[in-house]
């Protein structure tokens, strides 16, 4: 699984380094693609059953979309920000993450929100090896989002993940009353998920586009997201889709980030 999640790592960074005003999505889409093509990676995203199959291996949603938006025409724009959601297999294991990017300057409030949808994520990684159950870690990210004055969506949820995308246990950004009585999860060494905080400006309610897949914020409000396939293990939680650790994992991404 860590192949898989330092392949989506690079993904994000060749993501990263493409953003800027005028690129459209469907550019960068493009050469997340030729990457994984060149890497014999499985995109986990492309041609995901649907009304319409999912036609990309990068989901990219701006600004009020909050995940699975379509790469295509569209020109980013100084002062956008950009979702960019990305899982690949290979050798039957999985790894899935996502991370928000400014477009050029964006504005304090949009910066915040990014930085606050990051630190929820990056609490999760520090409160897992200190609780017993999910819940546990869910109230702190959701208190953390709340006291900075946004809202959790709580239609859409973290995974388990191994040798399929989505698995066992379902894994809220949140705390119900519904969780806590039979949807909650011991953290134990050995199981793998793919926490996936998404953070909303406005309210936590959604839309879905007419697309079939990408989803906005009912009040067209900003929205971001940030996510990590997590290993725990009796030492702490791994974080399986991290920057390179050792020589042996540092890829030139250099070809990738030219037209």
């Amino acid at each position: 699984m860590r192949k898989a999640g330092l392949y989506v790592w690079y993904g994000l960074q060749i993501a990263k380094n493409l953003i800027r005003p005028g690129i459209t999505t469907g550019e960068i889409n493009k050469r997340i693609e030729q990457f994984f093509e060149d890497m014999k990676v499985i995109p986990l995203f492309k041609g995901v059953p649907g009304k319409v199959p999912f036609p990309a291996a990068a989901c990219i949603s701006v600004n009020e979309e909050i995940v699975h938006g379509i790469p295509g025409s569209r020109k980013l724009v100084e002062g956008d920000i950009v979702g960019v959601d990305i899982g690949c297999k290979i050798g039957g294991w999985c790894g899935d993450s996502a991370a928000t990017f400014p477009v050029g300057k964006i504005s304090e409030q949009q910066q915040h929100l990014l930085n606050v949808t990051e630190r929820t994520l990056q609490i999760a990684i520090e409160e897992i090896p200190k609780a017993v159950y999910w819940n546990e870690v869910a109230k702190k990210m959701e208190n953390y989002v709340k006291k900075n004055g946004y809202s959790v969506v709580e239609s859409l949820v973290g995974h388990g993940i191994g040798r399929e995308m989505h698995e066992n246990p379902q894994v809220p950004n949140y705390v119900s009353h519904e969780i806590l009585r039979s949807a909650d999860f011991k953290l134990v060494p050995g199981l793998v998920i793919a926490v996936e905080p998404m953070v909303n400006v406005g309210t936590k309610n959604v839309r879905l586009l007419s697309d079939h897949w990408t989803i906005i914020t009912a009040d067209h409000k900003p929205s971001a997201h940030f996510e990590h396939t997590l290993a725990i293990t009796v030492s702490g939680v791994r974080v399986l889709t991290g920057q390179p650790e050792t020589d042996e994992e540092k890829i030139d991404i250099a070809p990738y980030l030219t037209f």
